[in-house]
């Protein structure tokens, strides 16, 4: 399953985060896969698409950076392409 995890930087201060990436660098439990992320201009958010087959990796992950001070959402998402594979048999109906 794929997840968007959405973080609010503490303060909007990217820096403790970023040094724990150079440094000792941010670990995954395994079974956890980063896809990609995009952060907002102003350092308020990350969006991070996250895959996984079991939620509790999430839960581990974030457990185990809780000392950065960032919030975090998790929504999980569908990609567009299978979105519309199930939309199409509807497109047509009445």
């Amino acid at each position: 399953m794929l997840f968007m995890v959405i973080e609010r930087f503490k303060d909007r201060d990217p820096i403790p985060v970023y040094r724990r990436v150079r440094d000792p660098g941010i670990k995954f439990p395994e079974g956890l896969t980063y896809v990609g992320s995009w952060i907002e201009p102003n350092f308020d958010r990350c969006f991070q698409l996250m895959e996984c087959d079991d939620a509790r990796l999430l839960q581990e992950w974030i457990l185990s950076n809780r000392d950065l001070g960032m919030t975090f959402e998790i929504v999980p998402v569908v990609p567009s392409k299978e979105t519309r594979e199930v939309v199409a048999p509807f497109l047509d109906r009445k």
